[in-house]
């Protein structure tokens, strides 16, 4: 004579099944757990993204780099995330000259523009922590913005050193 063995679902007595299952829910929720500390530690605690230079057009002969202090003419397009522009200097033809890293623009052309070559052309994309912030500037650049400029370095006029 044989024994059929029954099945657990009729007979009540659990082989392990809810065992397995509590043992996949505790694994997926931990794994969920780790990617989203991954993904706050990688934005910061405050949700802030990092500045991205992308270098566009490179020159080949580069005497002189930006830095600190140095007056720069450049010619640049800014334009919102979803591609609205705001601001140009290209329409007029007249370069915009400011003086790097001393606070006469916004951050991150202060940071994104250093170690850059005459004729060179680079894309930044800077989040609002480095733009306007929280305000913005009304009404074309809405309060937490993040900026995409389009720029090209002209000229770079270098004060002697005393």
């Amino acid at each position: 004579m044989t024994r059929l063995r029954r099945d657990s679902s009729t007979t009540g007595v659990d082989s392990g099944g809810a065992a397995r299952r509590d043992m996949r829910l505790s694994w997926v929720l931990t794994v969920l757990s780790i990617c989203l500390s991954a993904l706050v530690t990688a934005t910061g605690a405050e949700g802030k993204r990092k500045l991205q230079i992308g270098v566009k057009k490179r020159v080949d002969h580069c005497p002189i780099k930006s830095r600190k202090g140095d007056v720069l003419h450049m010619h640049y397009t800014g334009k919102l995330e979803d591609g609205t522009e705001f601001d140009s200097s290209l329409p007029q033809n007249q370069p915009f000259v400011f003086s790097l890293g001393t606070g006469q623009v916004i951050k991150g052309w202060d940071q994104g523009l250093l170690g850059m070559c005459e004729g060179e052309k680079r894309k930044l994309v800077i989040p609002s922590e480095l733009g306007y912030g929280e305000r913005g500037a009304p009404p074309k650049i809405p309060g937490g913005a993040t900026l995409v400029f389009e720029v090209e370095l002209l000229k770079i006029e270098r004060r002697s050193e005393l």
